[in-house]
């Protein structure tokens, strides 16, 4: 039997006596292969042949050309003729394919974050979805086009930018946005500010505004703003403002402050949204919003300047309400060379509307009585000068009670600042008092001084009776509406020039008094800011400025609300009445931007649709 036994022979350089396993051999590719229809690629570090006609990798041990070319004229016998020029154009388009395939992997990864980038501008300017396709793209698409070439524009076809898409974008973004601001705001100390209002589909909406201290500096937000389904008594607002609370884990507990207008429903002691907050964070200090107190105590009005204050509006009507009319005098204002041609209705419930309406009839007092001559008998009031000086004296201090209005809105204000405006307005009251008395109100009242002035005339002992009594009750309404006392208060607004502070812990006393004593803390309270110093003062002195904190914390207006519906009017329009509002205002508001890696990481990039 041995004979038949083919035996390794232990000549064979193949052969390794302490393993019988064949050695395989690692054979190279040569461009000679190309004439059988063989590239290669290199797979796990070896190289493998690969035909380039059928893709197909073959085995390491291919490598033959014998092998090759059994492969060539079995599979692809109708093509064994073709010259060597035919395989190396299939080679070369193999390898553009290869490419192509490569730059395709990663545009749906590209167009994915292009997307949500087009999404976030969108919402952030408040426009409707339909206008990144219908907008956006064909005008990107004209000029990449004109700029970089057509088959650049081509490629931003591949971007998902259909209204649908557009809209859940907008979900994903206001999402993120939302984790971020809760993220930020656990563990601190914050601040509410709430209103209510309608939209044009008288469709209620209740708005949120939120601040905290964070890093140094006051962050406010919009927390939420959503439909009123039911009524608007104060428990159905307190329920969704609860129901976002309890959703997010936030704490009541760490709630110091409550900011609304004086509606009933909010400010109500017993059963108002104010009170049924304070039953979850009791310490949660309630503050009627300052902007409106303002509004409130400026309407003092004696009888004899309301009656000048109706019959300017009842003219400005007359011209406004009638198109022809508002044309003509247009016109003749354009004629005269007048600064401003047109003249500007009342609203009632606009802060400023009251003072620009009385000083733009006043500018074209001249420009009326000549238009009015020929229309009404209005044109009388601009030949009395007791309704002309008195006209002229509601421009000066409705001006000035403008500019006061305007100084308490704003973000990042605290209750300190803006009652110290307050207060410098009713010391103001007394000195215009003072000067109309005097008569030497020339620069305090520049309208009234000048149109005396222009006409040769003084001041009327009874008019000027009537000016001294509306400074008087302006100063108390005031005092009426801003009865508060910050004394208690000073050694927060300016430590180093209070006298000890009765209303703190003695641990907190000794705390104030190594603050004040401390000179490099004098210096640094020069130089920052109320929440950036009393920040820095919490890294040494924890109790005292914790309590500081809390206190400039709470809101003094309901500024924020009141931008917060004005965006709400741009966004929910007629045309737009279905939009999910607090997604998209949460982007158009937030100072927070979405983390946009963060986002796409977990979503699947597709194709243009």
């Amino acid at each position: 039997m041995d004979k038949f036994l083919n035996r390794p022979k232990r000549d064979n350089p193949e052969f390794d006596s302490s393993n019988t396993v064949r050695k395989s051999k690692h054979r190279k590719y040569d461009e000679s292969y190309m004439d059988y229809d063989f590239t290669y690629t290199v797979v796990e570090n070896e190289e493998r042949p690969q035909c380039v006609i059928c893709f197909k990798v073959m085995a390491v041990e291919t490598m033959l050309p014998n092998k090759m070319k059994r492969h060539l004229e079995t599979v692809h016998q109708t093509l064994k003729n073709k010259p060597r020029t035919y395989f190396e154009s299939k080679l070369k388009a193999m390898r553009e394919q290869k490419t192509t395939f490569a730059k395709h992997a990663k545009i749906p990864s590209k167009a994915l974050l292009a997307s949500y980038r087009v999404a976030y501008q969108v919402a952030k300017c408040k426009k409707p979805h339909t206008i990144a396709e219908q907008l956006i793209l064909p005008a990107a698409m004209d000029m990449v086009s004109i700029m970089l070439g057509e088959a650049a524009a081509k490629q931003l076809m591949n971007i998902p930018l259909s209204d649908t898409t557009i809209s859940r974008r907008i979900l994903d973004l206001a999402e993120d946005i939302n984790d971020q601001l809760i993220d930020k705001l656990k563990g601190k100390y914050f601040s509410l500010q709430l209103d209510e209002a309608t939209d044009n589909n008288n469709n209620g909406h209740l708005i949120c505004y939120v601040r905290f201290i964070d890093s140094g500096v006051f962050h406010e937000d919009i927390l939420f703003c959503r439909t009123i389904k039911s009524q608007a008594r104060a428990v159905d607002l307190f329920q969704m403002l609860d129901s976002f609370i309890t959703e997010n884990n936030l704490m009541w507990e760490m709630c110091c402050g409550i900011c609304t207008d004086g509606a009933r429903s909010m400010s109500g002691c017993y059963n108002g949204l104010q009170a049924l907050i304070k039953k979850k964070a009791p310490f949660a200090v309630w503050t009627h919003c300052i902007i409106h107190r303002e509004a409130l105590a400026s309407k003092s009005i004696s009888p004899t300047l309301d009656e000048v204050l109706q019959s300017t509006i009842k003219i400005v009507n007359f011209v406004k309400t009638r198109p022809l009319k508002s044309r003509c005098f247009e016109q003749m204002c354009v004629d005269m060379g007048s600064e401003h041609t047109s003249l500007l209705y009342y609203c009632n419930s606009r802060w400023l509307s009251r003072g620009n309406v009385v000083a733009r009839v006043f500018e074209l007092r001249k420009e009326l009585h000549l238009f009015l001559l020929e229309h009404h008998e209005y044109h009388k009031k601009f030949e009395d000068t007791d309704f002309l000086t008195k006209l002229s004296y509601l421009s000066d201090i409705f001006s000035k009670l403008n500019i006061l209005n305007k100084s308490l809105q704003g973000n990042e204000t605290h209750i300190f600042e803006l009652l110290d405006k307050i207060t410098a307005f009713q010391r103001k009251l007394v000195l215009w008092k003072t000067k109309i008395e005097e008569d030497t109100f020339n620069d305090c009242f520049p309208t009234l001084h000048t149109f005396l002035r222009e006409n040769d005339m003084n001041l009327n002992e009874i008019v000027k009776n009537e000016f001294i009594d509306h400074l008087s009750n302006l100063k108390v309404h005031f005092e009426h509406y801003f009865p508060q006392n910050t004394q208690q208060q000073n050694w927060i607004k300016d430590p180093f020039n209070a006298d000890l502070p009765t209303n703190l812990l003695s641990i907190e006393q000794e705390q104030w008094i190594d603050v004040t004593s401390d000179s490099t803390m004098k210096t640094m309270f020069g130089s920052s800011s109320l929440t950036q110093f009393w920040t820095h003062v919490k890294l040494q002195y924890t109790e005292l400025a914790t309590k500081a904190l809390k206190n400039l914390t709470p809101f003094a207006t309901s500024y924020l609300c009141e931008t917060g519906f004005s965006a709400l009017a741009v966004i929910k329009t007629k045309y737009r009445s279905k939009v999910n509002v607090e997604k998209e205002m949460r982007i158009a508001i937030s100072k927070l931007e979405p983390r946009f890696e963060h986002i796409i990481k977990h979503k699947q990039a597709h194709p243009s649709h």
